[in-house]
């Protein structure tokens, strides 16, 4: 049975390979590496040709980043906002990706396929953020070969132990593919509770867009605060009027100035208002008792029909030259 698995993986290992990776880029819970791992044990003895395993994965890489890529490009910040809604780690994947590109801007494809989340969003925020198209090939390409490149070379230099795995496997017959499924199952039940866990910490009450156009007409006003990233602004240029603009790390800058019985109005533009929340709950515990998330952010404001301002052009230059240089973008 092991040797009947081997073959098969031997005889179809290539298109195996395409279709795993190429799924995973694109979004879905379904992990390459153990694929590509046992495509690499698999290469140590002929029965898969090296060249081809990572030419079709990185065929599959290629062809999803590009896709993302220039969906970002077309579409901007809304691209992430719909990756995270659908991904298992939606209320931060954004919001990290943002913070990485802030320090290695383009270079950030480089890195992004070993970090969790951030290899599907690195594309479309690149292209938003106007990487031009051969610099991304280039730095995506290069990224990919280097992440193909360890967990070949791992199944690579393992082969004999990932033998003796296969050959287990395939004693096991059907119990090895029911043991699969239960662990695929696991990691996605984990992953599940990981976020309920993430909105539970996060649950305080929010304020409604209605309740804040209300709120504005009145004395005194309340202190509305944007704590989007700087590349997100760059993305999403669109701004609530009056609002100051703030990073959630330096949060405590913003309202130095600010006392304490203000009423201040969190907004962000990711899902489940989570960056708003966080920075909520930091301003609570230094002293300021009326604070609340925006429901919905920016979306659920401009959807209702109130003013929506822009960044000024000297604004976004701002932003722009505050953000690491990368001759590539």
């Amino acid at each position: 049975m092991a040797h009947e698995i081997i073959a098969l993986l031997a005889q179809y290992g290539l298109i195996l390979v395409f279709l795993n990776v190429l799924v995973e880029q694109a979004g879905a819970p379904v992990p390459a590496v153990p694929t590509l791992v046992v495509a690499g044990a698999l290469t140590s003895n002929g029965q898969l040709p090296l060249a081809g395993v990572l030419g079709v994965a990185l065929l599959a890489c290629l062809i999803s980043d590009l896709a993302w890529y220039w969906a970002g490009r077309r579409f901007g910040s809304g691209v992430m906002r719909t990756i995270c809604r659908v991904s298992l780690s939606p209320d931060s994947c954004v919001k990290q990706s943002e913070l990485r590109f802030q320090r290695w801007r383009g270079q950030v494809l480089l890195v992004a396929k070993f970090v969790p989340g951030l290899s599907t969003v690195a594309p479309p925020l690149v292209g938003a953020l106007g990487l031009r198209p051969m610099a991304f090939v280039v730095l995506d390409g290069l990224g990919s070969l280097l992440w193909l490149g360890v967990a070949v070379g791992l199944g690579y230099a393992l082969a004999p132990e990932i033998d003796k795995v296969l050959d287990a496997l395939g004693n096991a017959g059907t119990i090895a593919l029911e043991l699969v499924g239960s662990l695929l199952a696991l990691y996605i039940l984990a992953k599940w509770w990981q976020r309920h866990r993430l909105l539970v910490s996060l649950r305080m009450a929010r304020i409604t867009v209605d309740e804040l156009a209300q709120a504005i007409e009145e004395e005194p006003l309340p202190v509305v605060i944007d704590v989007r990233s700087q590349a997100a602004r760059l993305v999403d240029t669109r701004i609530i009027p009056g609002a100051l603009l703030a990073d959630i790390s330096g949060i405590d800058r913003t309202v130095h100035d600010i006392p304490l019985d203000a009423e201040l109005i969190i907004y962000c533009n990711c899902p489940n208002e989570a960056s708003a929340a966080v920075a909520a709950k930091s301003l609570m515990q230094q002293g300021y008792r009326r604070v609340r998330p925006l429901l919905g952010g920016l979306d659920a404001w401009e959807a209702a029909g109130y003013t929506i301002h822009r960044l000024s052009s000297d604004q976004a230059d701002a932003l722009a030259e505050s953000l690491p240089t990368q001759n590539a973008a």
